[in-house]
């Protein structure tokens, strides 16, 4: 049975409330989750608004606008720069099965472009992580559909601990192996070159850190909650990569990690299920 997605989306807006740096910290790694009450009051809402073209279609590039709003609906105009962007916006179809990781450019007047092409139909959501000037990093969520037949949803992939990229084998180590809701935990990745079968030392930074892991939440549909953004701890061995976060509730998550290998970003994705 297959489900059939005929709207096209032109604008979509929605306000949203800004995601704290501080949310949960150990050493340098930085998780964006959701915020407390508290820091919801202290933090000015900010409106991001998708534009797209009248043409949308899979594997068709399209041209995607954001604008950056005020809640008044007044363009903000100046950011900072955050792991050597102005923006880093997560695209993943609502099943995680596609993801990129993507810096749209600053066009001047709130407004950053970037052009896109969706390989398949179906639902996605764009996590937009921004610093307006002299705030805290915010993260909007967007939504757009790609029209298009698209079959029911596979199974879920095989929660392996192991996956090779290119010439890179991936080897995921968890402590504790059972992963529970609101505990800290640590996930260390161990890169080993499969051509010459020894560790990995000659990674690079990748926007100023030793990797990034993008941990979402399967649910339905995807909110700003379910979006966690770790940067790689200090003082690992050139092969290691260890992350420390929190996963917040109980549910399937997927997690990719992302690294500067022979000056290519390689990407590998891991399945976790969190008690």
């Amino acid at each position: 049975m297959k489900r059939f997605f005929t709207g096209i989306f032109v604008i979509t807006t929605l306000l949203l409330s800004s995601s704290c740096s501080s949310d949960i910290k150990s050493g340098d790694q930085i998780n964006h989750n959701s915020m407390n009450h508290d820091e919801h009051t202290q933090m000015e809402t900010s409106q991001a608004e998708l534009i797209l073209p009248q043409n949308i279609a899979a594997n068709l590039p399209l041209n995607l606008l954001i604008d950056i709003q005020t809640s008044a609906g007044k363009p903000i105009n100046k950011f900072d720069i955050f792991q050597e962007k102005l923006m880093h916006l997560i695209i993943v179809s609502n099943d995680l099965k596609l993801f990129d990781h993507i810096h749209p450019a600053y066009k001047n007047n709130g407004r950053f472009t970037v052009d896109k092409t969706f390989t398949e139909p179906g639902e996605y959501t764009l996590f937009s992580d921004y610093k307006p000037a002299g705030q805290k990093e915010t993260v909007s969520l967007m939504k757009i559909t790609i029209p298009g037949s698209v079959p029911l949803p596979k199974s879920l992939e095989k929660f392996t601990k192991t996956k090779t990229i290119s010439d890179v084998k991936v080897n995921l180590n968890i402590s504790p192996q059972k992963i529970k809701s609101g505990q800290e935990i640590s996930l260390k990745f161990d890169l080993q070159d499969t051509i010459k079968n020894q560790p990995i030392k000659n990674l690079k930074p990748y926007l100023g850190e030793k990797a990034h892991l993008v941990i979402i939440k399967s649910s339905y549909p995807l909110t700003k909650s379910d979006y966690i953004h770790a940067h790689a701890l200090k003082n690992n061995s050139d092969h290691q990569i260890e992350f420390m976060t929190k996963f917040p509730l109980s549910g399937t998550y997927k997690m990719w990690i992302q690294f500067n290998h022979n000056n290519k970003i390689k990407t590998a994705d891991f399945w976790v299920n969190v008690e």
